[in-house]
């Protein structure tokens, strides 16, 4: 039996990680109104992102193994590639596809970390698949070729940052993320410089790097403490939900009929498969 103080802060991690989640989720519709480089976005919000979560960690702990840079390059490479894919295909496509970043870190675990794919692995590969070929049919109702493929790329950047701070022993996940960052504004500085800072894009980026990223972030850290795995990835799984409906209701873009479907096949397979996980023993690290 949780007593009255446990059951207290449980209650107070899933309402952060509800609210992480919704912040989350508003990345699709502000991206939609910035009008700026994806790079010189990626970069801008970095700087923000960067300054919140390191005033979080105070003294952060970067050790520079291999693991924690390659984890940081490839979460860059995950944030960037996001709002590349925000840019070239709808809101919608880009967070599911980018969601599927649990079926790249099965497959590419049995490489790198030497790990066994499990039946529900196999089942979900094979399921998740169905799912993204029907988000190239119709063109996506909108949306382009290439935004698909980033997309998904983006996904498996993802995949390689979990990976990456799966392998670390001394660092910390929070690091890595912190790292992410920095190689992020480093990247997007050459585009920042030539940017076209208007009123509408700052309050866009604002928004973007403190409430979207960092205080989300904040919120999640908090919360992860006091929930189970399966409950915190379970929640999560309302940001792809909810970032589409934003863009709807606000843009008016709206995702085809194949992509819907694709995108309830793939949400409801990887919510099935993080329960079967949950009661295998299975913990994995998302990073925001």
């Amino acid at each position: 039996m949780e007593n009255t103080s446990t059951r207290k802060e449980r209650v107070k991690a899933i309402i952060y990680t509800i609210i992480a989640a919704a912040l989350l989720s508003t990345g699709g519709i502000l991206l939609k109104f910035i009008d700026m480089h994806p790079m010189a976005i990626a970069g801008s919000r970095g700087i923000i992102a960067t300054a919140i979560v390191w005033m979080y960690l105070k003294k952060p702990n970067f050790t520079f193994s291999k693991a924690q840079v390659i984890g940081g390059i490839c979460y860059a490479l995950m944030v960037t590639g996001f709002i590349l894919a925000n840019k070239l295909t709808t809101a919608a496509n880009a967070v599911v596809l980018q969601f599927t970043a649990p079926i790249w870190v099965a497959i590419l675990g049995v490489w790198i970390l030497k790990e066994k794919i499990r039946f529900y692995d196999g089942i979900s590969i094979v399921v998740v698949s169905i799912g993204m070929v029907l988000f190239f049919l119709e063109d996506m109702g909108g949306g382009t070729l290439a935004g698909n493929i980033v997309a998904i790329l983006s996904g498996i950047a993802l995949a390689g940052s979990t990976i990456g701070m799966r392998l670390q022993k001394d660092g910390s996940p929070v690091e890595t993320t912190l790292l992410g960052h920095i190689i992020t504004v480093f990247l997007g500085l050459p585009f920042i410089f030539r940017a076209n800072f208007t009123f509408q894009n700052i309050i866009g980026i604002l928004l973007l790097g403190v409430f979207q990223l960092g205080i989300s972030y904040i919120l999640y850290a908090l919360a992860i403490k006091h929930l189970k795995a399966l409950e915190s990835m379970l929640i999560m799984f309302l940001e792809p939900i909810l970032n589409p409906i934003w863009v709807a209701i606000f843009y008016g873009e709206k995702p085809s009929l194949y992509s819907l479907i694709g995108g309830i096949i793939i949400l409801i397979t990887l919510a099935i498969r993080s329960v079967l996980a949950s009661r295998d023993g299975e913990v994995e690290e998302e990073a925001l």
